[in-house]
């Protein structure tokens, strides 16, 4: 998954070093991923401009046109300790490809993933490479389990997931909804 090498992703106003990486996909293609700061607000509003409207509509399981300043605020202001967003830049280190959300429960026993990749990046591995980084933080950050809900029409997604070993039944509380979970093992960082 990690290709080791000087190369570095851009720089966060937080960097939180140990956790910036080069991941290159199944196809080749190569991302640079860091922790998302407080002024990437304005860089997550301009991505989710190249995100289509039925994947904004997954994402954040709601239709909108684009995520407003409230979501992007929180999107780029995470703690850093139960809650992360990595952002992946392609290898020019400038064009913002994808976001991957990670938000721990308070017992730090599971946390919610949510991913989104730019339409001119689909297809190229890079969902699959960011559930896969975004599953080994979770994992050496002691969470037990991942979990995310799909829209029961994003079958593609729930696909890749389950391909990845995670689990899907439809919620209980609305059957438009489906939760997949996935049993982590225990890397913790120590």
């Amino acid at each position: 998954m990690s290709d080791p090498s000087t190369e570095t992703a851009p720089a966060s106003p937080a960097p939180l070093a140990e956790y910036c990486a080069r991941l290159t996909t199944r196809d080749g293609t190569v991302l640079l991923v860091r922790p998302a700061g407080p002024a990437d607000e304005a860089l997550l509003a301009a991505f989710f401009g190249h995100v289509a409207p039925d994947d904004i509509r997954f994402r954040f399981l709601s239709p909108m046109p684009r995520p407003g300043h409230d979501l992007l605020a929180r999107m780029a202001g995470v703690d850093h300790v139960r809650d992360e967003n990595f952002l992946a830049f392609a290898k020019d280190g400038e064009t913002l490809v994808a976001t991957a959300m990670v938000a721990g429960d308070a017992a730090m026993a599971e946390a919610e993933v949510a991913i989104s990749v730019r339409s001119d990046h689909r297809h190229q591995g890079v969902g699959w490479t960011m559930l896969e980084y975004v599953a080994d933080y979770a994992e050496r950050k002691g969470f037990r389990a991942i979990v995310s809900y799909e829209a029961a029409d994003n079958r593609e997604t729930i696909a890749l997931e389950h391909e990845m070993g995670f689990t899907a039944a439809f919620c209980a509380d609305d059957p438009r909804l489906v939760l997949v979970r996935k049993t982590l093992g225990s890397k913790v960082d120590g």
